[in-house]
């Protein structure tokens, strides 16, 4: 499975989804439709499926234009946040899988930023939307903690840890700021926010990682660390507690 990154509005990702073997392509997280279509251009291969990681328009807005262009497309969104996107036409559930091209798409469900976020794991390679950043997780809008310490720690957490993450937004310079205010003495947060830094001053994406990777230096999912725990106040033996205290700093933190 080959993906291919497309920038959408300030600082989404689509993602480009090309099945080996097959002229079949998937798109996740068509945020606005032209720049995904131009990527499309490129290839000489049919646009079969639509996947929504979940409903906030900066990942869904280009989807009226996918579906008057595109007939007979396959929109793919969990069954919750459907009900919220015109246009939808396969519902899934947690273990849900389904076929693009050559390859299988696997749904994990991962509520907390809206009630009905999934993930979609295909090939080793995770597409986690606004749940998992590299160095961070997203906001807890529709959720709690302790949904958001589900997703992070027993459904992602739970994956090999060579599975790649490609999340919605290049927020990795911005969360390892964070990071670092956390666990000050974190070389591994240094050298990744070094090698960050270079990567987006020649323009590229500081994606995908690994989730062996992100647990060296991302602190939501370092919150049995005592150093973590400890930077919040709370205990590692109560890792809701400091994800929560975690993201409540976090929604503040200016740097």
């Amino acid at each position: 499975m080959n993906v291919e990154f497309v920038n959408t509005l300030s600082d989404n990702y689509a993602y480009l989804l090309l099945p080996a073997g097959s002229d079949a392509v998937a798109v996740v997280d068509p945020g606005e439709a032209a720049p995904v279509l131009r990527a499309l251009a490129k290839h000489q291969r049919r646009l079969t499926h639509v996947l929504l990681t979940h409903h906030h328009f900066d990942h869904v807005g280009g989807l009226s234009e996918f579906v008057a262009t595109f007939p007979d497309l396959v929109v793919v969104a969990h069954e919750v946040d459907a009900a919220q996107v015109k246009g939808v036409t396969h519902r899934v559930v947690h273990d849900d899988t389904f076929i693009v091209g050559s390859a299988t798409v696997q749904v994990l469900s991962v509520p907390c930023h809206t009630r009905g976020h999934v993930a979609f794991l295909t090939a080793g390679k995770l597409f986690t939307g606004d749940t998992l950043f590299s160095a961070g997780c997203g906001r807890f809008f529709e959720g709690d903690a302790t949904q958001m310490f589900h997703a992070l720690d027993v459904v992602i957490g739970g994956l090999p840890e060579e599975t790649e993450i490609y999340c919605g937004h290049e927020y990795t310079e911005a969360n390892l700021r964070f990071a670092a205010s956390i666990e000050p003495g974190n070389l591994e947060i240094e050298a990744h926010a070094s090698w960050a830094r270079s990567r987006r001053a020649d323009g590229l994406p500081t994606l995908p990682s690994t989730l062996r990777a992100e647990r060296s230096f991302n602190p939501f999912l370092r919150t049995r660390v005592p150093a973590v725990a400890n930077a919040v106040g709370c205990s590692s033996e109560r890792p809701v507690e400091v994800l929560a205290a975690l993201r409540t700093l976090k929604d503040g933190f200016r740097a």
